[in-house]
C-alpha cells in the first residue's frame, strides 16, 4: 500500500536549500519513492492555509518511507533542509490498491 509524506517548507536560506534540492532526490529513489509535487503553483480554495512551496513524495510504503526518513543517505540533506528552513511533514498511508475512496476508511 503507498505511502505519502506531505511537505509544507518556508525557505530562511534559499542558497543552501539549492544545495538540498540536489542532494534529496536521490535518496528518495534509493527508497522507491518520487515527487508528485514539487514546489509548484498553489492555490487555497478553503481557510487560510498560506503555503509558501509544498511537497508530495510517494513511497511504496509506509516503512519505505520511515526507512528514508531515517537513513544514513538522506541525513545529509536532511540536515541541510533543517538548518535552512521551516518545515512541517507528515507521513500518511495510502489506500490499498483496487480500493474504494468513498468506502474506505481506517478510523
Amino acid at each position: 500500500m503507498p505511502a505519502y509524506v506531505v511537505v509544507e517548507v518556508t525557505v530562511k536560506d534559499a542558497e543552501t536549500y539549492e544545495k538540498y534540492k540536489q542532494l534529496a532526490p536521490p535518496t528518495i529513489g534509493l527508497y522507491g519513492g518520487r515527487y508528485l509535487a514539487r514546489g509548484g503553483r498553489t492555490q487555497v480554495l478553503e481557510g487560510s492555509w498560506d503555503v509558501p512551496r509544498f511537497v508530495i513524495l510517494e513511497f511504496p510504503s509506509y516503512e519505505r518511507a520511515q526507512e528514508w526518513w531515517n537513513s544514513p543517505e538522506y541525513a545529509p540533506a536532511k540536515a541541510l533542509r533543517q538548518a535552512c528552513t521551516q518545515t512541517d511533514m507528515l507521513l500518511v498511508d495510502g489506500l490499498p490498491p483496487g480500493a474504494d475512496p468513498a468506502a474506505t476508511s481506517t478510523k
